[in-house]
């Protein structure tokens, strides 16, 4: 049976309130809608099921181990408003555990994003999107990804992506996309405009593939 997309895996601990209104969501919120744009994040009728897919988030601050995000199935959503986004106070991806704030609930990748931002104090910044180009070439682009029989949203994710860091595979590309996770790509930079224009880079590296196989 395929699986659902959007749903969320995790033990969540949340208080629904207000996020502190002196956040500013004005970077993080713009660089989401680029990717909306280029249909990275969103929602269609004949992909997923009609699911929302895709979630963007920036650590707090330097050094804290809290993280904005984006709130789950907000994909159909261009322009986000505060009460779309929550945050992450405290994550034990190993335990399988969220505790967070906010009008929303988190993302359904947000296991994922806390993964990666304990692997390296210089990150951040996670996108979490939908690219059917850059997920097929995987291999052509020589992509480092987790395994087709490896969940999103999962302890054993959370596990995957340490190997890849343990691994070094990450050096020349700060994204990884996720086979067992439909088109699913992850992106990370030590700023948001890094992450996203990673993004952009490989989506063009893709549909360089693509054109040039048409032209043969």
């Amino acid at each position: 049976m395929k699986e659902q997309e959007g749903v969320i895996k995790y033990r969540l601990s949340h208080m629904q309130q207000p996020i502190d209104p002196a956040l500013s969501l004005t970077e993080i919120n713009a660089w989401r809608t680029v990717l909306f744009r280029l249909g990275l994040i969103g929602q269609c009728a004949d992909r997923y099921d009609n699911i929302g897919f895709g979630n963007i988030s920036r650590r707090l601050e330097p050094g804290s181990s809290q993280f904005i995000i984006s709130g789950t199935q907000t994909g159909h959503i261009e322009f986000l408003k505060s009460k779309h986004y929550c945050l992450v106070t405290e994550a034990e991806p190993k335990r399988n555990w969220l505790q967070s704030s906010g009008l929303c609930q988190p993302s359904s990748e947000s296991l994922t994003h806390a993964s990666v931002y304990t692997q390296d104090p210089a990150i951040q910044a996670v996108i979490h999107v939908h690219s059917p180009e850059i997920w097929r070439h995987t291999k052509s682009l020589d992509l480092p990804h987790t395994s087709a029989d490896i969940a999103y949203g999962t302890v054993e994710m959370t596990v995957a992506v340490e190997q890849l860091f343990r691994s070094n595979s990450l050096r020349q590309a700060s994204l990884f996309t996720m086979l067992g996770h439909e088109d699913g790509v992850i992106a990370f930079g030590n700023t948001l405009q890094a992450a996203a224009l990673e993004l952009i880079k490989q989506l063009s590296l893709a549909l360089g593939i693509e054109q040039q196989a048409n032209y043969e």
